[in-house]
């Protein structure tokens, strides 16, 4: 997505959303550091609410002066413009919102890493979300993007969502969230602040062998030594983009500082240094190469955020 700048009328918001929240706020926050691929400008203003209804606040301040919002949860999936990100950035911390445990169900924070899933069940002696172990990120970014890997993903395992919205806080069942491929359906302007998931009673040695087996076949398939942030395009049907950028002799491709992965053709890493607009260089050359060859079309799995210029767009 493209921010577009905040008009005159606007200057002084700044100091206007930072009155109306109780929590930590940065301006001119640096966001390289705070992304897996270690790239992009800073943000206008960063915000960790102190709580729930801190950051209620905070949507309802954004909305009331149309201030642009984005949700960081890991920044494992995002590329933020060399020029950074108009408006706020929130980032809910780690332990945000009451967890609980009640038989089957677990209910933890969207600010916690994704680990924790695993980490909790393997306690309670409940399986089920063993695609879980070794995803990067957040659990609320993961509910967000149904992330997941090639044994499961997020939809098979979350019963509800709690979201903030400006009006307040509430509980998004399952069969609203509209789970597809990398896709989650949640409310406008929602932030997912807490997510209930259903387990099931198990073998956890097995459970612990099956996450084993899995992360290492990642290690041997997957760039993980190198800031990368993942898959950089959805596999299309009965496909994969890894394989159609590989056949379109782009594997080890480099623009600049940035390259595709040697290791796995779907992978962008960052070399040391690399910028937003070399990243968006390789994109837009993998697109182009994959349709002109093969008629296919790549669908971006990776987010975009920020103040990216005309020519920068894939």
């Amino acid at each position: 997505m493209t921010d577009a700048p905040l008009p005159d009328a606007a200057i002084g918001w700044v100091a206007r959303v930072e009155a109306s929240v109780r929590g930590e706020c940065a301006r001119d926050a640096p966001m390289a550091a705070r992304t897996s691929i270690r790239v992009g400008g800073p943000a206008d203003l960063l915000v960790r609410p102190e709580d729930p209804a801190d950051l209620v606040a905070l949507l309802s301040a954004c909305r009331a002066r149309d201030v642009p919002l984005l949700v960081l949860g890991g920044g494992a999936n995002l590329l933020v413009a060399d020029a950074g990100i108009r408006g706020v950035v929130v980032r809910l911390p780690i332990d945000f919102g009451e967890e609980s445990e009640d038989g089957e169900r677990l209910v933890l924070s969207g600010g916690a890493p994704v680990n924790r899933l695993v980490q909790r069940a393997q306690a309670a002696g409940l399986v089920g979300c063993e695609f879980a172990a070794g995803v990067p990120g957040t659990l609320g970014g993961a509910a967000a993007m149904n992330a997941g890997t090639a044994i499961g993903e997020m939809k098979d395992v979350v019963e509800a969502v709690e979201v903030a919205t400006p009006e307040g806080l509430r509980f998004v069942p399952r069969d609203e969230l509209g789970f597809a491929y990398r896709t989650c359906r949640l409310p406008p302007r929602a932030v997912v602040t807490r997510v209930a998931f259903r387990l099931r009673r198990g073998d956890v040695a097995a459970s612990r062998a099956a996450m084993e087996a899995d992360m290492a076949h990642r290690r041997r398939t997957q760039p993980l030594g190198w800031p990368t942030w993942g898959s950089t395009f959805r596999n299309p049907p009965g496909d994969h983009a890894g394989r159609l950028i590989e056949a379109a002799g782009l594997k080890g491709h480099r623009e600049v500082n940035a390259m595709w992965s040697d290791v796995h053709a779907n992978f962008v890493v960052n070399l040391g240094g690399a910028t937003a607009r070399d990243c968006l260089a390789l994109i837009r050359l993998a697109r182009t190469r994959v349709r002109d060859l093969f008629g296919v079309e790549l669908e971006l799995e990776v987010r975009l955020a920020g103040a990216f210029a005309p020519d920068e767009h894939p």
